[in-house]
């Protein structure tokens, strides 16, 4: 297995939740090293916004208008989150079906290519619900969030494990400076994933996400590719 042709063993691949506006702060980041990322999206609640309460701060919660999404996220993937981000273990089949495939519906119009991708809402996973999306929808991979050690390629698709949530600033960067130096021999996955309105929780965050940025970028020897590119 080589990643889309190209002669390399590893790849890295971000993922990145709810459709916010903060988006847009990251992807100029991601663009200027390089690097793609897969952005899961709620087609319903598109063009909403509230204000969290996150760490003693006020934090923008604001959606991307639909009109915006195709432009926002050109170069980069969109996948489903579902329509309106409930935990999709507590409904039935369905509701499960519904959620998914409307969505992926919804914003293969928006972006006019077919969605494939999902990241799971609210985190929730498990087989039966797995097992529904993989039977009933044209989603070919789900991302959990439960994060893993291992670099090496999944089986399961419908219940893929990332590697590193992007607040845990140590673990990315140690994580990063170990893929960097690893000398493949079978193909390797680096998968980070997390939510961009985070960022805004502390006044170095952004910072800290450009130093990993920098540092897992522009390595001959590694392909960088949304999720759909590295996992299909």
């Amino acid at each position: 297995m080589l990643f889309k042709d190209q002669n390399k063993l590893k790849a890295v691949t971000f993922s990145y939740d709810d459709g916010i506006t903060q988006d847009i702060r990251l992807i100029e980041l991601l663009n200027k090293y390089g690097l793609k990322c897969t952005f899961n999206l709620n087609s319903e609640l598109l063009g909403t916004g509230i204000t969290l309460i996150r760490e003693g701060l006020r934090i923008a919660h604001y959606k991307i208008n639909p009109e915006d999404v195709k432009e926002i996220y050109a170069g980069h993937e969109v996948a489903v989150h579902s329509l309106t981000h409930p935990d999709l273990t507590t409904l039935d089949e369905a509701e499960i079906i519904r959620q998914v495939e409307q969505d992926r519906l919804n914003l293969s119009s928006l972006v006019g290519y077919d969605v494939v991708g999902m990241a799971y809402p609210c985190g929730p996973n498990d087989d039966r619900t797995a097992n529904i999306i993989k039977e009933n929808t044209g989603v070919k991979y789900c991302r959990t969030v439960t994060d893993v050690d291992s670099f090496d390629p999944q089986k399961n698709l419908y219940r893929f494990k990332p590697n590193v949530y992007h607040l845990d600033f140590d673990r990315m960067m140690k994580m990063g400076k170990e893929f960097v130096e690893l000398k493949a021999d079978k193909p390797q996955i680096f998968y980070i994933w997390g939510h961009s309105y985070e960022m805004d929780y502390g006044p170095d965050y952004w910072i800290k996400l450009e130093e990993f940025l920098e540092l897992i970028s522009n390595k001959d020897d590694i392909f960088y590719g949304t999720n759909a590119e590295v996992l299909l």
